[in-house]
């Protein structure tokens, strides 16, 4: 777990944040080095914005930070991305990596903006001034653990651009590439649920998850 000087410091800058921006403006504080990852809020302001709370689980993002972490990837922060609701609020959201001395990511600092509101004002006002709309790409952020295994499975499915059905092996062994680097696999009992998604055994799966680290050291 963090440092207690650390939470404390985090869970005020949080509480200062949301105070000067208002009840739109969520922000959210994970510990990384806990335990329980799928329980890595310790402190959010706002939750309302994405309906979580304290003692909720990772978003995608984070997870993906995790396995980048393992990999001894280099990560930067991610600043001014959209991303989306389950019930289709749009946010504009800020991740700002929590490291120690040695720089290990050791948690994550959130912010998540409803601007929806904004959008939809802007939507009014290029009806006027004849801009188009453009199509940008919103990362979901999951309310609870489940609902993120599904929305990972579920992207890696639309990236292969078939049904399972008609996947063939190697089709199959990509799925679980894309869940694997998006750090799927750090959530508890997932790989039963991928299992039985995707039609294989445990041991399947295993050997599939060996084959992509091979060809990853090679």
């Amino acid at each position: 777990m963090m440092k207690k000087s650390l939470i404390e410091f985090y869970t005020r800058l949080a509480h200062g944040l949301a105070v000067q921006f208002g009840s739109n403006c969520e922000v959210v504080v994970h510990d990384l080095q806990g335990k329980d990852i799928e329980h890595s809020i310790i402190a959010i302001e706002n939750g309302h914005v994405t309906g979580r709370r304290i003692g909720d689980g990772p978003s995608q993002i984070v997870l993906e930070s995790l396995h980048n972490s393992e990999q001894n990837l280099k990560q930067e922060d991610k600043l001014a991305y959209l991303t989306k609701t389950k019930n289709g609020k749009i946010l504009k959201s800020s991740t700002i990596f929590i490291r120690d001395d040695s720089d290990k990511i050791i948690g994550i600092f959130g912010i998540n903006y409803d601007i929806s509101l904004m959008l939809a004002m802007e939507k009014e006002l290029s009806s006027f001034t004849g801009t188009i709309e453009e199509d940008t790409t919103k990362e979901p952020i999951a309310v609870n653990i489940g609902d993120l295994l599904d929305e990972l499975i579920t992207q890696s499915v639309q990236h292969i651009g078939k049904p399972v059905t008609l996947m063939s092996k190697e089709d199959k062994v990509q799925v679980v590439r894309l869940l694997n680097e998006a750090g799927a696999f750090l959530i508890t009992k997932s790989g039963p649920k991928v299992c039985q998604f995707l039609g294989i055994s445990k041991y399947t799966l295993y050997s599939y998850l060996d084959e992509i680290k091979s060809k990853n050291t090679i």
